[in-house]
């Protein structure tokens, strides 16, 4: 990415050392946890002397810390994403819900929120490891390929659907990866009218989940809560029979504590 040619400058307002510093943190990553400043500059699109000065403001700052040649990123960056964790009330109240739930139907869940066309996790209780991924908070999915995906871009207008289909990876995860436009608008409106999705072995062989929708007080989707299981030991149909009920019951509960905490 060049932040120097092609990044948007919305008039006077934009801040463009601002958005390079966050394009330098982003450069970092389990593929990259370790970088030069040559690395730095070349994934960023920054000259080096940019990008020098803007890795010696983040280690002034406490979120890089260098060896003398290698950078990294510090716990301290953590601060970044606590502080939207806990400036929004339904992940301190979806917490314990969650844990009930997977105490009850012994499997893992998550809620996660829509960034684009990715979900991205904001909490997960585990019980198994069911994905050759290792999830955890911030981990990011393709949305139209997971329950969660689904659930919440079901509460997407149809202008924004068309948009993010257009611009979608065409990639197949598995053999039964639905890759047909018209196809996915057709199970996400399924979706929209039952009020819950299921998804079956489309992004992971063997991994099958169901979502349903974390309504605010206006009625609008902001979180999606789901169980993620293996097909080995239950199928879609069995989670449908035995876990949707439990799985409804926990979203609604959430979707009322965050209806209260709103009028508090």
């Amino acid at each position: 990415m060049n932040t120097e040619n092609t990044s948007p400058k919305p008039s006077d307002s934009y801040v463009q050392s601002f958005a390079r510093g966050l394009d330098v943190i982003r450069s970092f990553s389990a593929q990259a946890p370790e970088q030069t400043l040559s690395e730095v500059a070349a994934r960023t699109g920054m000259t080096r002397a940019g990008a020098r000065r803007i890795l010696l403001t983040l280690q002034t700052l406490g979120y890089v810390r260098s060896d003398g040649r290698l950078f990294q990123l510090t716990p301290r960056i953590l601060e970044l994403g606590f502080a939207y964790l806990s400036s929004t009330p339904v992940w301190n109240l979806a917490e314990p819900v969650m844990e009930a739930l997977a105490d009850q139907v012994k499997e893992s869940c998550s809620v996660a929120i829509l960034d684009g066309d990715e979900v991205v996790y904001v909490l997960r209780i585990h019980t198994h490891k069911i994905m050759s991924t290792n999830l955890r908070v911030g981990s990011r999915l393709p949305a139209f390929w997971t329950s969660l995906g689904r659930v919440l871009l079901a509460g997407e207008s149809q202008e924004s659907l068309q948009a993010l289909l257009a611009a979608r990876d065409r990639q197949h995860f598995t053999a039964l990866t639905e890759q047909d436009d018209q196809a996915l608008l057709g199970s996400i409106a399924r979706v929209r009218a039952q009020g819950w999705a299921l998804v079956d072995q489309e992004l992971e062989e063997g991994l099958i989940s169901i979502a349903a929708p974390i309504t605010n007080a206006a009625g609008r989707t902001v979180a999606a809560l789901n169980i993620s299981g293996q097909a080995n030991r239950s199928s879609a149909a069995m989670m449908q029979e035995d876990l949707l009920p439990h799985l409804l019951a926990a979203a609604g509960r959430i979707s009322q504590l965050l209806r209260a905490s709103s009028r508090a």
